[in-house]
């Protein structure tokens, strides 16, 4: 027992996300893209919510601005509630729904944070999932 706990102290002070809390998924998060970021934190019952908080302005059409983009719908995408409705289920958080802005589309989705720190985001149709790595930003 000592012994585990001795590796366990171990493993945690040279890779402190090597015991990452896979329901830990709150956070800032940068999409695979790297155009924009989101930030997860509790829609008030303890389950995540995201919400888009930054956008590079660098990769907008021209004539757009990080406060004029808008969605597939009209919708101003900076502050724009990207995931929502999420129940903490076995090993992740299921039952949520994502948004896509360019799509103007929701799907299901299930969110963990994976043991290197790296967020695991899923949009689903049925049984049917596409998978995509969201890196932690400071």
């Amino acid at each position: 027992m000592k012994r585990m706990l001795v590796a366990a102290a171990l493993a945690s002070a040279i890779c402190p996300s090597a015991l990452a809390d896979p329901f830990n998924v709150f956070g800032t998060f940068a999409l695979p893209s790297g155009n924009s970021r989101i930030e997860i934190a509790d829609c008030g019952n303890g389950s995540p919510c995201g919400k888009v908080v930054w956008i590079n302005p660098a990769d907008l059409p021209e004539g757009q601005t990080v406060q004029t983009i808008t969605d597939a719908r009209g919708a101003k995408i900076l502050g724009l509630k990207l995931l929502h409705s999420f129940e903490r289920k076995g090993k992740d958080w299921r039952g949520g729904k994502i948004y896509d802005p360019e799509e103007g589309k929701t799907y299901d989705s299930r969110l963990k944070r994976l043991t290197d720190g790296t967020l695991e985001v899923k949009g689903c149709i049925g049984p049917i999932c596409q998978t995509q790595i969201w890196k932690p930003v400071s």
